[in-house]
């Protein structure tokens, strides 16, 4: 198959969804870019061009929720972190049904330059409780996430690229919600990839393989949440691990799979919150509810020295 974008394919497969009364778009002055433009032109009642106001797109889109709708909201990659507040504060805190759908991530809009490249958003979207993280591989995943997060309730953050890529999977591949999926066997090595640079380690576990280095590769199409277990099994049976993700290195995919493995073998304890908003309450009863005491650190020193003991 010729290669194609991701926004493409999302394109595409909001008008396979449009039937559905329920599916509402909302754009902010991009939807040639993001290619909302397919809906708007089919289903123009349940489309909303909001205009250059992205903390307005997201507050419109929660009040969709609200009413029973499920929107999808495009911009770019780097403009939606101009909502994150919003984002955080009305559309996770409260677990809306809202999916907002990003184009434009990562180095893929090059010719624009850095106030255009999104190379943090994973990381400000995977600390948001409630959010779930998807970075489609290419075309065809791409087309089948959006489709499944039609029946899923709740907030979801999804990276596409302007670029085309080459197709990985065929029609009938079927996505799975925190799956990991092996594309190629390998025991030397395990590259573990998101995203664009899914075809990247595909590429390079073939070079490696004339060189008699067996190199496995792994999709991770959910960042968050990540199936913990398989990235543990992965790392027991290869021992080696390359993360490479189009993403700063600090907060995406390479930094959840360290946080994981450090946990499970160096014997780091992290002691913070877990994933969840804060409360109102005296700030010392907040801070014991979160383990943030001198008590629960020595309660984890003295698990972690017996584990270093054994």
């Amino acid at each position: 198959m010729e290669p194609r974008s991701t926004r493409d394919a999302y394109g595409d497969a909001l008008l396979k969804i449009g039937d559905n009364n329920k599916i509402v778009v909302l754009d902010a002055d991009l939807s040639a870019s993001t290619q909302t433009s397919k809906f708007a032109k089919a289903y123009p009642e349940r489309f909303v061009d909001i205009g250059c106001a992205e903390q307005n797109l997201i507050g419109i889109a929660a009040g969709f929720a609200i009413s029973g709708k499920i929107p999808f909201v495009s911009t770019y990659a780097i403009f939606s972190n101009r909502a994150w507040e919003q984002i955080r504060n009305t559309v996770a805190y409260d677990n809306l049904n809202v999916k907002i759908v990003v184009s434009h991530s990562g180095l893929t809009n090059g010719p624009d330059g850095a106030s255009h490249q999104s190379l943090e958003d994973i990381a400000i979207m995977r600390v948001i409780p409630n959010m779930t993280v998807i970075v489609p591989s290419d075309a065809i995943e791409t087309e089948k996430v959006i489709i499944s997060e039609v029946d899923r309730k709740g907030p979801a953050y999804i990276r596409l690229n302007r670029s085309k890529t080459p197709i990985i999977f065929d029609e009938n591949y079927e996505f799975k919600l925190n799956e990991i999926v092996k594309l190629a066997d390998g025991d030397d090595i395990a590259i573990i990839a998101t995203g664009t640079m899914v075809h990247q380690a595909l590429e390079s576990s073939r070079i490696l393989k004339k060189e008699n280095i067996d190199a496995s590769v792994f999709n991770v199409h959910t960042i968050k949440p990540i199936d913990r277990n398989a990235i543990i099994d992965i790392a027991k049976k290869s021992g080696k691990i390359i993360t490479i993700e189009e993403h700063s290195i600090y907060g995406g995919l390479g930094s959840t799979i360290a946080e994981i493995l450090a946990e499970e073998y160096i014997g780091i304890g992290m002691i913070g919150t877990k994933d969840t908003f804060g409360e109102s309450g005296e700030y010392n009863q907040l801070l014991k509810k979160h383990g943030l005491t001198s008590e629960n650190i020595v309660k984890f020193a003295r698990h972690l020295n017996k584990q270093n003991r054994k």
